[in-house]
């Protein structure tokens, strides 16, 4: 039997979390129709034994699929190629799904044929256990649409995300392998091949936050870094590739610029949350920065929107890093302070 939604779960090392992630899918008015691929990336731990503890128990739903490890990427590629289910969808092995979300959206699903689906989902702080909602205001819900509807009005990140399959396969997205910040990648080569959206007013993904080893955090990043210029210079290509086609879609140049330039404005913050003193570092960013301008010079103005700091070195050519920098940490100390 066909399934209408496959979920991959990217898996390495999360033992800890992984039997929380499974027991989420477990409700026996959908099992029938979703499939989950837990992907062990060559784990060392108890990943792929909890994972075939669900196979065993659940063999119509659940299926373990080891690898030896080549990253976030890589699992998301290999649940690609397996998937039987109509639509995917990824949830990383440390995050989980809200049961009664993931039932609604499983019905809607039936009834949809939009290439591109999105939903709520909750910020999920690992310390405290608060939950914060992230929604999608002002877009109509349940209705299909066209992309451009969405373009300059949302910002659409993996958590909220639901892909018809076969655009993945047909078109042949494939994300960077031994990479880490590979969501931005997974979230933008499809945009040109998307002719219809639709989105349900439903809370499906858990996202958990506050852990300090997370590649999101700024220690994950600054032990990252290589990994996260590569990805923006990789998706930056790739749109330089889209925008020679005939049919490309300015609408849609313009929501994968503004994606990037936000990831450019999160690399200059990685810059600078390293000690003033720190050698090559300044220069680093500077080299950095005046790639991006020769690269995309729309990328490169979007960034600075994002950034006052950014706007700030621009302006004084990088002379005035440190006291620019120590100002925008003082600030930023203030900000928090607020909160």
């Amino acid at each position: 039997m066909k399934k209408i939604l496959t979920v991959t779960i990217p898996s390495y090392n999360v033992e800890k979390f992984l039997e929380q992630t499974l027991e989420s899918f477990i409700d026996e008015q959908i099992m029938e129709d979703i499939e989950v691929l837990v992907v062990d990336d060559g784990s060392r731990d108890r990943t792929a034994g909890i994972g075939k503890k669900f196979a065993e128990a659940y063999p119509d739903t659940f299926r373990v699929i080891s690898k030896e490890n080549g990253g976030h990427g890589s699992t998301i590629n290999r649940g690609i190629a397996e998937a039987s289910g109509r639509y995917f969808k990824v949830v990383d092995g440390d995050d989980w799904v809200s049961t009664d979300g993931l039932r609604e959206l499983v019905v809607s699903l039936k009834a949809c044929k939009a290439d591109y689906v999105f939903t709520n989902y909750y910020e999920v702080d690992d310390v405290t256990k608060e939950k914060r909602a992230v929604s999608f205001q002002g877009i109509p819900e349940g209705q299909e649409f066209s992309f451009d509807k969405i373009a300059k009005t949302a910002e659409i990140p993996m958590h909220a995300l639901v892909i018809r399959t076969e655009l993945l396969r047909e078109n042949g997205v494939r994300l960077d392998e031994y990479s880490f910040y590979v969501d931005i990648e997974y979230i933008l080569y499809p945009v040109p091949y998307v002719e219809s959206v639709v989105y349900y007013d439903i809370f499906v993904y858990m996202y958990r936050l506050a852990q300090t080893e997370q590649s999101v955090s700024m220690k994950g990043y600054q032990k990252h870094m290589k990994d996260h210029l590569n990805v923006i210079f990789h998706t930056l290509d790739y749109i330089d590739t889209y925008r020679t086609k005939k049919r490309a879609d300015k609408r849609k140049l313009f929501y994968m610029e503004k994606r990037i330039a936000r990831m450019v404005s999160t690399q200059a913050s990685i810059f600078t949350s390293f000690p003033l003193r720190q050698k090559g570092i300044r220069r680093q960013f500077k080299e950095f920065d005046c790639m991006i301008k020769g690269k995309n010079q729309r990328v490169y103005l979007m960034s600075g929107n994002y950034s006052g700091m950014l706007r700030l070195l621009r302006r004084t050519g990088f002379h005035m890093y440190a006291f620019i920098v120590m100002l925008s940490r003082l600030w930023n100390a203030w900000k928090d302070g607020r909160k």
